[in-house]
């Protein structure tokens, strides 16, 4: 299945979109977490900073479902706020080209996150450690951010006020999973509310792309 990853052949992310489609929906993940060689299921830190929530691995066909809906091109800055071991942000990287970027609180999950991209080839995937609500400026770049409910409250509204600042430079992507509904005067939201993947786009009239 390794051969699946060989990421510096053109047609590598074909190959892996094709294999993975072909996979019936309850067995997709568990065939990506052995083509990654990966347990999904890591204990978290002792004590996670208050309004933070516990890693849980994203469900490959919500990730897909992402991919195919904004879409995610290799145009792109795929931001995946709490990355955990970076496995939702590199199969993006994989299967698009994109850059991919995983913020996470946790360092020892940032360590994996390095480790499985070095492992796997996916060149075009960094892990930056810390605090989303406090990195505004390593939101900067990004184009497509992925929130599959990291924390709540106070951290939330922080991030997306720095969301807001980037909107009003050039339209973004927001998907987000397991959150209530936004509401904020600059999103509109793409998909139905009752959607477990919530998708928006910013009402910005900057520019599409990076």
């Amino acid at each position: 299945m390794k051969g699946l990853l060989a990421s510096q052949e053109p047609e590598a992310s074909i190959r892996l979109r094709r294999a993975l489609d072909a996979v019936p929906s309850r067995d997709r993940d568990g065939f990506l977490d052995a083509i990654f060689g990966v347990d999904p299921f890591v204990p978290d830190e002792a004590a996670l900073p208050q309004g933070c929530v516990p890693y849980i691995p994203c469900a490959v066909d919500v990730v897909l479902q992402a991919v195919d809906a904004v879409p995610i091109t290799e145009r792109d800055v795929f931001v995946d706020i709490g990355s955990g071991i970076g496995r939702a942000a590199i199969l993006v990287q994989l299967l698009t080209g994109a850059e991919a970027v995983g913020i996470e609180i946790q360092p020892a999950l940032v360590g994996r996150a390095r480790g499985l991209a070095a492992s796997l080839g996916a060149a075009r995937f960094s892990c930056i450690e810390g605090d989303a609500a406090e990195l505004g400026a390593c939101l900067n770049r990004g184009t497509v951010f992925f929130l599959y409910c990291p924390f709540s409250g106070a951290r939330l509204e922080r991030v997306f006020d720095v969301l807001a600042d980037i909107a009003r430079a050039r339209r973004i992507w927001v998907c987000c999973v397991q959150l209530p509904v936004i509401e904020r005067a600059w999103l509109e939201l793409v998909t139905p509310a009752a959607d477990e993947l919530l998708i928006y786009r910013s009402r910005s009239a900057g520019n599409t792309r990076c």
